[in-house]
């Protein structure tokens, strides 16, 4: 409920400032900030979130004017942390999970304020296990970093030049990311 209110203070204020918004343009710099649902790591009767899905990324636009000038292509960095318990009877393991890697974008602009793209994540998922409590007969290693990747598709729409609301759908750290985006 606090999440859900800090968003709308957040997107309120970005729609009270101006409102002549442009498209990412060749040198800028966006920095999105979200927070997921629905996890993409573990699923299941006994798994629970214990921290849920947040990622900050940065991304910087290399090239502009592609498609009838509509069109950017950026690149950029990605972090994501989430963090789940699987309890079985009050056995089983904690997890932590950290996606790191760079990001290729492909932005395609319909209206003015909406900036709308899809791109590729590289990277690597970093994985920590501990296990709690006693089991008999149970040994292995819950660990399992490992490389990834992930697609995603995204829109920002921006209330100034500055500051947008941010939504991406994909496989990385959560299906939904939802959350703020700000330009510099």
């Amino acid at each position: 409920m606090k999440i859900r209110n800090l968003m709308m203070a957040i997107l309120l204020f970005g729609s009270l400032s101006a409102i002549n918004a442009q498209p990412i343009e060749k040198g800028d710099k966006v920095l999105n900030l979200g927070i997921g649902l629905g996890s993409t790591l573990y699923t299941g009767s006994y798994y629970k979130n214990t921290m849920p899905p947040v990622s900050v990324s940065l991304e910087v636009v290399v090239k502009d004017d592609l498609f009838d000038d509509k069109g950017a292509i950026g690149i950029g960095g990605y972090a994501g942390f989430a963090g789940t318990k699987y309890d079985y009877m009050g056995w089983g393991y904690k997890y932590s999970n950290i996606i790191i890697g760079p990001r290729g974008y492909l932005h395609y602009n319909f209206l003015d304020k909406l900036d709308t793209y899809t791109g590729l994540l590289i990277g690597y998922n970093i994985v920590k296990a501990t296990e709690f409590g006693t089991a008999t007969g149970w040994s292995y290693d819950a660990s399992s970093s490992r490389p990834i990747w992930a697609w995603f598709a995204g829109g920002r729409y921006f209330f100034n030049d500055n500051f947008a609301g941010m939504v991406e759908l994909g496989y990385g750290i959560a299906y939904l990311n939802v959350g703020v985006a700000l330009k510099f």
